[in-house]
């Protein structure tokens, strides 16, 4: 593996050489730190680079002002300032500690040690850091071998890193999908699955966010098998059990052979049937009224005469949903590019063809519609027949 960073080519990124200038990254006051540095060690688009420093909040702004960048405190009071040069938003903060924490924020001190910083991190691979000016990978926890080995770890203790933030439970299973091989770190998995009720503690904003990250990697059935076989799910959401990982490996295979993945679809996957019951979840989840409706339709079961029926009756997305999730793939792919027609008659017309206006137009054309659907969406003599039929019956 690749142990250090082209140190130009990470300079070149939009407005970064200023910052680091003004942050005197040449003289190691300033750092790459985390997930960019992980990502572009293990070969992966590397989008976000946040930096870290020794440097006080306070003394960044005026830093960055002096040379005309943009300094906003998204987060000052834990050290973190965003960076905007030359259009481009960079996050640096403020090296930092640990005071105390609650398992869902932590209060902190600023500090001058990078080790003490990388270690208040989650997992060895994500405390990473780079020297901007050589490249030079910093290491203080075994990082870069549990990068090698696609191994997942926490830094230290688990329980205790656990205690620090609960939400590292349903992180570690989210890296592990996503960067692990093999079986997950059995200190880790331990510590998670002794402290799944922690995740009570938290928002359910925060678990739905970190629960459809996981749903959203390449192949989360495995891991997902893994977090139900333990339990891990139960104290937020019992509805989700093992008899579900079925559904969800099968609509993983179906995805990679045709549309693309889609993290609510999955995680429609594994809830009953019932739109009910996924309403219930995605409200305590707190998804967005769009979300809702998404899984709730994709649980739905009633009865349709065709897959185009059902994309016109539940829309394209919908009924792409069910298809897949039922295991029709081919109607799937079929539907995702079906344009729906239009019913050819209006209310207006069926007044100009006799019918008195009032409420018996919208329910003959809900019987026409109706009708319309049922034969295939019907045109010329057929759609005629539907037309006088549907007035004859109302008259």
């Amino acid at each position: 593996m690749e142990l250090k960073l082209d140190p130009e080519k990470w300079r070149a990124i939009r407005g970064m050489a200023r910052v680091l200038d003004a942050l005197s990254a040449d003289e190691g006051l300033t750092r790459y730190v985390g997930g960019a540095v992980r990502d572009e060690l293990l070969g992966l688009p590397v989008n976000d680079v946040d930096l870290a420093t020794r440097l006080r909040p306070e003394e960044i702004i005026e830093r960055l002002e002096k040379v005309r960048v943009k300094a906003v405190p998204t987060g000052i009071d834990h050290g973190t300032i965003t960076a905007v040069s030359d259009g481009h938003p960079i996050e640096v903060t403020t090296l930092r500690r640990d005071v105390s924490t609650d398992g869902r924020r932590a209060t902190v001190a600023f500090t001058d040690d990078w080790k003490e910083d990388a270690a208040r991190r989650d997992f060895t691979i994500n405390a990473l850091s780079a020297d901007p000016r050589t490249g030079e990978i910093f290491d203080y926890f075994g990082g870069l071998d549990d990068l090698e080995r696609r191994h997942i770890r926490f830094i230290g203790d688990a329980l205790q890193r656990i205690a620090e933030d609960h939400l590292r439970i349903l992180r570690f299973f989210r890296f592990h999908a996503r960067f692990g091989s093999g079986d997950p770190d059995a200190a880790a998995l331990e510590a998670c699955t002794r402290r799944a009720n922690d995740l009570m503690g938290l928002s359910r904003e925060r678990i739905a966010d970190e629960l459809l990250k996981l749903l959203a990697v390449t192949d989360p059935a495995p891991t997902v098998a893994i977090m139900l076989g333990h339990r891990i799910l139960r104290p937020v959401l019992p509805e989700i059990s093992p008899e579900r990982m079925h559904d969800l490996t099968a609509l993983v295979a179906a995805e990679r052979a045709s549309l693309g993945s889609n993290p609510l679809r999955r995680l429609a996957a594994l809830l009953p049937r019932d739109p009910m019951i996924a309403e219930d979840v995605t409200s305590r989840l707190r998804l967005s009224n769009k979300a809702r409706k998404r899984v709730g339709c994709a649980a739905g079961t009633e009865p349709f005469s065709s897959p185009q029926a059902l994309a016109y009756c539940v829309g394209t997305d919908c009924a792409v949903d069910r298809l897949l999730l039922a295991g029709k793939t081919a109607d799937a792919a079929m539907i995702a590019k079906w344009k729906p027609p239009k019913l050819p008659i209006s209310g207006g017309a069926l007044i100009a063809r006799g019918l008195p206006e009032g409420p018996i137009v919208a329910r003959t054309l809900r019987q026409i519609e109706n009708c319309w659907i049922e034969n295939g969406f019907a045109t010329g003599a057929a759609f005629e027949r539907i037309v006088s039929e549907a007035l004859a019956n109302a008259v």
